[in-house]
C-alpha cells in the first residue's frame, strides 16, 4: 500500500464511521458497466460539498489492491449480482491536484514533482522493472506489462489549475495536454475517473480531454442520484432525527437533476403514437448542509466561505447583459434564460451575461432547469449568499428599479392608467438613454420597464393577429394561469386613441380569445415634443382596457 499507488480505505472508513452516512455504493455499479470499455473515462463536475472527494476514496478503496471486502458486504452495491467482479482487481493511482498545482508554482515543476511521487511508489511496489524515471507514460506502460494489472486513476480536483492559476493559459493548457497524453489510448487504463468543480475544459468548440463523459450537475446521466442526497434519503434522516423535512427543503433543496432517457422495449410503439420517453427526475440536497442540521437541529445556512465561492459578488458585478437585474429577478422567485452553449469551463472568460451564469450553476449558485433552459437560485441557504453579496451600495439602483418594476406591473393589473404612465416616466427619467427616437427604442424600454414580468409571463413580440402585428404580449406562464394576459401597443407621437383603435381593428383580441375575461388592452404613446414648460409635464400617457 502506497500514498499514491493502491492507498487502501481508511480515509473511506472514516466516512463510514461517521455519524450520518448515506450509502452510494450502488454507483460502483454503473462504473463497472463502463470499465475497460471505450466509454472508461469518466468526469464527475459538481458543486463543493456534494461529496466528490468521499466518492473518490470509495472507488479507490472498492477497485485498489487492498483488501476491503469485508467493507463492501454490508452495503448496497452487495445486492447486486457480480457485484464482487472487479472489487481489488486493480492498481489505483489516487491523486489530489491541489497537492501539486500551487498558486506560484510553475505547472511544468508541478506535474514532473507528482510524476515522481507515482513512480516512487511503483517501484517500491515493483522493484524488477526498469522504468523510465523522465517518462511516466512509458514507464506506466513497462509496469502494466510486468503485472499485467491495469490500472484505475483516479483524480480529485483535477480543474484546481483553473481555480488556483486561473490566468496561467500556458500552464493549462500545458496541463491538458499532459492528462491527454497519460490517459488517452493507453492500455494500461481500465478506468480513468476525475472529479471537479468545473466541467472539462474547452477551447472554442474543442477539447484536449474529449475522451472523457461529462457528468455535471447540469447533465449528470446515470449519475444523477448520486450527485447529492436524494428526497427520500433527506426523509428518512429527518424522521430519524425528528427534523422538520419542509423546513429542511425549503433550505437546501431545488437541484432538480434528471438522468438519461431509459430505453424501452415498446419504442416504436411510442414513436408510432407519438408519445415520449421522460427521464427520471431527482430532487437533489446539498448533503453538508443536510448534516448540519439534522444533527444540530439549528437550520441555517452552512454554505463555505471557500475561495472559490467568495468571488459571487465579484461575479455578479460584472452586470454583463443586464445580469444585475438577472439576479434581481431570481432574488424575486424568478426564473432567466441561460443559453450555457458557450460557456469555456473556466472562471475568466465570459462574453457575456449567459456564461456568468453557466459559472454560477456549475458553482452551484444557481441551479438549471434543462428542460426550460432556464436558471434559477435553488433555495433559501443560497438566496441568504445572495443577500450577503448584494448589500454594498452598487446595488441600490438595481433593486429599487426592480421595486419599481413591480409597482408598475401591479399597476398595470389594477388598470392605473395615471400610474402606469408616471412609472414609465421614472424608467425613462432614469435611462442612460434619455430619447427613444423610435418606437423599436420605445418597445425596448418598455419591455425593461416590465422585467418583473417574467416571473409570471412569457413575452412575445410582434404576434401575428392575421391582420398585423401586435406589439408586446405578455402570456401568463402555466405556473400562473390566473394572471391576465397582457396586449400592448406602443405608439411614438401618435395619439392613444389611434393605439387602441389599431388593437380592434386588426383582430388583436380574438388571437387571444381564449384568455376572455382575464386579457388586458394596454396602449401606450411617447410623446417627445413635450417640453418641461407644458403644465402636466409627462412623455408617456397609457389606457388600458379589460376584456
Amino acid at each position: 500500500m502506497g500514498i499514491y499507488l493502491n492507498p487502501g480505505y481508511e480515509k473511506f472508513k472514516k466516512a463510514l464511521n461517521s455519524e450520518i452516512y448515506v450509502d452510494k455504493t450502488e454507483m460502483i455499479g454503473y462504473l463497472n458497466t463502463v470499465l475497460k470499455t471505450e466509454q472508461c473515462y469518466i468526469s464527475v463536475s459538481r458543486p463543493r460539498r456534494f461529496g466528490k472527494s468521499m466518492a473518490a476514496n470509495m472507488l479507490s478503496a472498492y477497485y485498489g489492491k487492498v483488501d476491503s471486502r469485508e467493507i463492501f458486504s454490508t452495503l448496497k452495491i452487495a445486492g447486486h449480482e457480480n457485484w464482487d467482479k472487479y472489487l481489488n482487481q486493480f492498481d489505483v493511482i489516487k491523486i489530489a491536484m491541489t497537492d501539486f498545482i500551487k498558486d506560484g508554482k510553475d505547472v511544468d515543476a508541478s506535474l514532473k514533482l507528482m510524476s515522481g511521487r507515482i513512480l516512487d511508489d511503483l517501484e517500491e511496489a515493483y522493484p524488477d522493472v526498469k522504468y523510465d524515471r523522465e517518462d511516466l507514460f512509458y514507464s506506466l506502460e513497462k509496469f502494466y506489462r510486468k503485472s499485467g494489472v491495469q490500472f484505475v486513476i483516479i483524480i480529485d480536483e483535477w480543474d484546481a489549475i483553473f481555480r488556483v492559476r486561473k490566468e496561467d493559459k500556458d500552464g493549462q493548457r500545458l496541463y491538458l495536454d499532459f492528462l491527454r497524453d497519460w490517459l488517452k489510448d493507453r492500455e494500461y487504463v481500465a478506468l480513468a475517473y476525475m472529479t471537479g468543480i468545473l466541467p472539462i475544459k474547452k477551447y472554442g468548440e474543442h477539447s484536449a480531454l474529449n475522451m472523457f463523459d461529462d457528468y455535471s450537475i447540469i447533465n449528470p446521466m446515470q449519475l444523477a442520484p448520486f450527485t447529492g442526497f436524494t428526497e427520500d434519503e433527506v426523509k428518512e434522516l429527518c424522521e430519524r432525527y425528528g427534523r422538520d423535512f419542509e423546513e429542511i427543503k425549503a433550505w437546501y433543496d431545488g437541484y432538480e437533476l434528471s438522468d438519461v432517457i431509459p430505453p424501452d422495449e415498446g419504442y416504436a410503439f411510442l414513436k408510432k403514437t407519438g408519445n415520449a420517453l421522460e427521464p427520471e427526475r431527482y430532487s437533489i440536497y446539498s448533503p453538508l448542509s443536510v448534516v448540519k442540521a439534522v444533527t444540530t437541529g439549528h437550520i441555517m445556512n452552512y454554505w463555505n466561505k471557500t475561495e472559490t465561492y467568495e468571488a459571487l459578488a465579484e461575479y455578479i458585478r460584472m452586470n454583463l447583459d443586464g445580469l444585475k437585474d438577472a439576479v434581481a429577478l431570481m432574488m424575486d422567485g424568478g426564473r432567466v434564460k441561460a443559453d450555457i452553449s458557450t460557456y469555456q469551463n473556466d472562471m475568466t472568460t465570459f462574453h457575456g451575461r449567459d456564461d456568468v451564469l453557466a459559472l454560477l450553476i456549475n458553482l452551484g449558485y444557481l441551479c438549471y432547469d434543462n428542460r426550460t433552459k432556464e436558471a434559477y437560485i435553488p433555495n433559501r441557504e443560497i438566496l441568504d449568499e445572495f443577500k450577503t453579496s448584494t448589500k454594498s451600495e452598487e446595488w441600490t439602483y438595481t433593486f429599487k428599479a426592480f421595486k419599481k418594476s413591480q409597482d408598475l406591473l401591479k399597476a398595470t393589473w389594477e388598470c392605473d392608467e395615471e400610474k402606469v404612465a408616471e412609472l414609465l416616466e421614472w424608467f425613462h427619467d432614469t435611462a442612460e438613454n434619455k430619447t427613444y427616437n423610435s418606437e423599436a427604442a420605445l418597445s425596448y424600454a418598455v419591455q425593461m420597464a416590465y422585467y418583473s414580468a417574467q416571473k409570471y409571463y412569457t413575452t412575445i413580440q410582434e404576434l401575428d393577429s392575421g391582420k398585423g402585428y401586435v406589439d408586446i404580449v405578455y402570456l401568463p406562464s402555466p405556473k400562473h394561469p390566473e394572471k391576465p394576459a397582457m396586449l400592448i401597443e406602443l405608439k411614438y407621437d401618435k395619439t392613444l386613441r389611434t393605439a387602441a383603435d389599431q388593437i380592434r381593428n386588426k383582430n388583436y383580441p380574438q388571437k387571444l380569445e381564449h384568455y376572455e375575461g382575464n386579457l388586458l388592452l394596454i396602449s401606450i404613446n411617447y410623446d417627445k415634443e413635450v417640453t418641461a414648460t407644458d403644465a402636466e409635464y409627462k412623455h408617456h400617457s397609457c389606457k388600458i382596457e379589460k376584456l
